[in-house]
């Protein structure tokens, strides 16, 4: 039988934190749903989707809107079943895969996910960088590198906690859409040519260019290959896991009762939040065809091209301004949700929790670097195909996400009531079968083209066995779950089932090590340990030398503070053998971190005393994190004393 996992709360700080359970009522109960999807919405407005966005406006005109809200409705589905399954089993979508799949298959899965959010960083970092380019003329490479200062911003709103987190990006949504919206204005659209796109339709690319007059300009693209691309780009997979776990954020009455609710209103919170990414988008289309498709400028499709061109023709120069800040605060606001989502990932597929600001650093260089090497070798031209290539890595791994999404929500055995209904999961295939189907199908007319040309044999093979493993892949995660018997029924509580306390037997720990700092607190850290032990326990007090010299030569080193520290731990041990205690002191040098858990190791200690300061945040660059790097290498109790 697979094993009962323990499960973790996902984004464990935040998770609970904002109650819905109180006595308020009205305005007040239904806004303390409201949030999280609002975070998930900035994903669907993001600089990769303004390039598909601009082109469809500008060689279609209005008759392309309908594709934006038929995305949006396949993104609200899928959306409003992410919500689900957080709502319902307390799980991301990533704790889901892991409890799930074989360890391998997960491993992989992680792999792809962390890829597919890279692409995406990719993506924001980009488009952040050409607003801020755009708005002050800075060039693009500098750019990129200053957004690397969002990673502080992230970590303070986190701190702030998640409503001010919330209330944040709705800001960042508002600005965007008053941006655009004062274009709208300015541009003046015709109304019921807008309307009219709204009604599904592909017309012939030569019948409406030559009712334009335009039919020297006629574009090589189909309109179903636009409307291809408009698709692709719209759900993102990292949306799926984001949404899982912010939906979790609320506190809720674990009852059928108090989950209908949640679901309820998290729908409500979904069905408004996209609707705005849907209006934000369409403005960007509308604008792009009055602009640009009426004036005969069929050939705009890249963002700078679009910014330049805005002011001459609309005769303002704010309505550039305006398109360059609401570029800004499109890429500011994806990269937080982005790097949430990473988090999410790691968590919930690895179990592993590393320091914040480490984790978003991360995240953050995989964007920009790449960034910065394309625009140094290749020139800022080369961006607006760095940022294509970005949203094909997105459309490879959307499968991924969404296959095992509606396995779970339609899983009876651990949704109980609350799986899905048939109708339900037959639009949801149908969406992901349309989903899947149209990026495989641009990936592939991509790839013929590329096997067109001659020579680059390597490449075409690692080309070949790549699409042969995301095949299968493909097809393992749509069959597993179908056909694994031996998964366990599980709980939609938090926790596994209670476990009766039988054995109370206590511990006794022979050697406890202490890691001493040789400051006043090493009396507290010593009497904690006595704490812990008996008068057998064996006691081995631990100090690392951090000198220059030490740092260099390590146990070579004979400088004054390795004379002084080694009289000090020797002033301790005979401390405590003059009290009857056995002890010996061990010196240490250059990495605290990693000297410490060596000594522990290497002498059989069972358990380890560790004095933490309390310090966060940048204090943790300018002093290090010591005790998160200790009790993530070692197997033992590590008792954590606060100084």
């Amino acid at each position: 039988m697979r094993e009962n996992i323990i499960h973790d709360n996902s984004l464990s700080e935040v998770h609970g934190s904002v109650d819905t359970t109180g006595k308020s009522k009205g305005w007040k109960k239904i806004f303390s749903f409201l949030g999280p999807a609002y975070l998930v919405s900035v994903g669907y407005m993001d600089p990769g989707n303004w390039a598909t966005d601009l082109a469809g406006g500008s060689k279609y005109g209005y008759t392309l809107i309908w594709v934006l809200l038929m995305s949006n409705l396949m993104a609200l589905l899928l959306q409003s079943l992410s919500a689900r399954l957080g709502i319902v089993r307390g799980r991301d979508l990533a704790q889901a895969n892991r409890e799930t799949y074989p360890k391998l298959i997960n491993f992989i899965l992680w792999i792809l996910a962390e890829v597919a959010i890279a692409a995406c960083d990719l993506a924001e970092v980009l488009g952040m960088a050409i607003g801020i380019k755009l708005l002050t003329g800075l060039p693009l490479i500098w750019g990129v590198s200053f957004t690397v200062l969002d990673t502080f911003l992230l970590l303070y709103l986190q701190r702030l906690g998640i409503r001010k987190m919330e209330a944040f990006i709705i800001a960042l949504i508002a600005v965007i859409g008053v941006c655009f919206l004062v274009n709208i204005i300015i541009a003046q659209p015709p109304l019921f040519e807008v309307l009219k796109g709204i009604i599904p339709s592909l017309p012939e690319a030569k019948d409406l260019y030559a009712s334009k007059g335009m039919i020297n300009a006629l574009p090589p693209e189909t309109a179903l290959y636009l409307a291809i691309g408009i698709i692709g780009a719209t759900v993102m997979p990292h949306n799926l896991y984001l949404h899982s776990a912010l939906v979790q954020t609320r506190k809720i009455i674990k009852t059928p009762a108090g989950i209908k609710q949640a679901l309820k209103w998290s729908f409500v919170d979904s069905a408004i939040a996209l609707n705005i990414a849907f209006l934000i988008n369409a403005a960007i289309l509308i604008l792009a065809a009055k602009v640009f498709f009426t004036t005969g400028r069929t050939d705009v499709g890249e963002i700078e091209q679009a910014h330049q061109l805005l002011s001459p023709m609309l005769g303002s120069t704010v309505a550039s301004t305006l398109f360059a800040i609401a570029l800004i605060a499109a890429g500011q606001s994806s990269t937080i949700t982005g790097t949430l989502a990473g988090q999410i990932v790691m968590e919930g597929y690895l179990r592993l929790r590393i320091n914040p600001i480490m984790r978003r650093l991360i995240t953050r260089l995989l964007a920009i670097i790449p960034a910065i090497l394309v625009i140094a070798i290749a020139g800022e031209k080369e961006v607006d195909s760095l940022l294509i290539f970005s949203q094909v890595i997105l459309s490879l791994q959307l499968g991924f996400a969404v296959i095992p999404l509606i396995h779970f929500v339609s899983d009876k055995k651990t949704m109980g009531e609350f799986a899905i209904k048939p109708v339900i999961k037959t639009m949801a295939w149908l969406v992901a079968s349309v989903l899947v189907y149209l990026n495989v199908k641009l990936v592939s007319e991509k790839s013929i083209e590329y096997f067109a040309e001659p020579g680059n044999l390597l490449y075409k093979l690692i080309i070949i066995i790549s699409a042969a493993g995301f095949g299968f892949l493909l097809v393992y995660s749509l069959i597993f779950p179908l056909i694994n018997k031996k998964k366990k029924s599980v709980s939609i509580q938090m926790h596994p089932e209670f476990v009766a306390l039988n054995d109370l037997t206590v511990p006794i720990y022979k050697k406890i090590a202490v890691a001493l700092d040789f400051s006043e607190n090493d009396t507290k850290l010593i009497l904690s340990a006595i704490g812990q032990g008996k008068k057998e326990t064996f006691f081995i007090l631990i100090h690392i030398v951090e000198s220059a010299s030490a740092t260099l030569l390590g146990t070579e080193t004979d400088d004054y503070e390795t004379h002084k520290d080694k009289e000090r731990l020797d002033f301790f041990t005979n401390q405590l053998k003059e009290k009857g205690y056995e002890a010996k002191g061990i010196l240490g040098f250059r990495q605290r971190a990693r000297e410490i858990v060596r000594i522990v190791k290497a002498e059989g200690a069972d358990m380890l005393v560790v004095g933490a300061h309390g310090h966060t945040g940048i204090k943790d660059l300018i002093y290090g994190t010591t005790v998160d790097s200790v009790r993530h290498e070692l197997k033992i109790p590590v008792l954590v004393v606060t100084l």
